[in-house]
Order: structure tokens, then C-alpha cells, then sequence
């Protein structure tokens, strides 16, 4: 593998590391097709800030290895991403739960019946 001493480190484009810490260094460098061997083999073994952070990591380590025409195997871990990200809105409402929606001002109970029936005619129109 080609040595990177600090100089040529340093020297190095921020995009040419697979992922870059919130203080601004440079991990993974995948600037040449050994370095980016390395960083395949090494990806599972680097602490990262966050699940985000490592599937970035991964497809840009998978992206340089196609641009050097390094083949990755179909067992090898970096070919697919490890844990799917959850989305912040599902179809059962936000992440945590629904939240309870207070009322800003009071309401009569004819007002609350009849928010009653909005309500249970938009679900009977959304399983239509």
C-alpha cells in the first residue's frame, strides 16, 4: 500500500476520505486503489458519529471501488448497508408515537361532537 506520510496527508482533498468527523478529520482515505482495500477491510472496524455516517462512509468506499474496478464480494459486509435508517415519519405517525394535540381555546360539546364525526369520516374514507 502506498504510505501517506502527515505532509501528503494533509495535502489530501476532504472528498477523498470516506468520512470526515465533526472536528474535520479525515478517516477511510480512498484516494488510490489500495487505499480504498484499506478502507473496505477497515470500514467495519472505524467508530462513527452516527448510523448516517456510516452508510455514507460505505457507499462512498463502494463508489471509489468501482471507479478503481475493484470487485467487491457478495458475502463482503460493505456491499449492502448493515441496518436500514428509520424514517422520522411513518405510517403510524411520527417516531414516539402520536403526540396528544391539546386545545388552544375551549370548545362546546357540539363542537367537540362534531370534530368527533369530521374525524371518523376521514378514516372511513382513508380505508376506502
Amino acid at each position: 500500500m502506498a504510505e501517506l506520510d502527515t505532509e501528503d496527508r494533509e495535502k489530501l482533498d476532504k472528498r477523498q476520505f470516506a468520512y470526515v468527523d465533526k472536528n474535520g478529520e479525515g478517516h477511510l482515505p480512498i484516494n488510490d486503489e489500495s487505499h480504498v482495500r484499506n478502507a473496505m477491510a477497515r470500514w467495519n472496524q472505524t467508530e462513527f458519529e452516527s448510523a448516517g455516517a456510516k452508510e455514507s462512509a460505505r457507499r462512498k468506499i463502494v463508489a471509489a471501488a468501482k471507479r478503481h474496478g475493484i470487485e467487491i464480494a457478495e458475502d463482503d459486509k460493505i456491499r449492502t448497508s448493515g441496518s436500514t435508517l428509520r424514517a422520522a415519519i411513518t405510517k403510524r405517525g411520527p417516531r414516539g408515537g402520536r403526540k396528544v394535540v391539546r386545545p388552544k381555546r375551549k370548545t362546546s360539546p357540539r363542537q367537540r361532537a362534531a370534530a368527533k364525526r369530521n374525524i371518523k369520516r376521514a378514516r372511513s374514507a382513508r380505508r376506502r
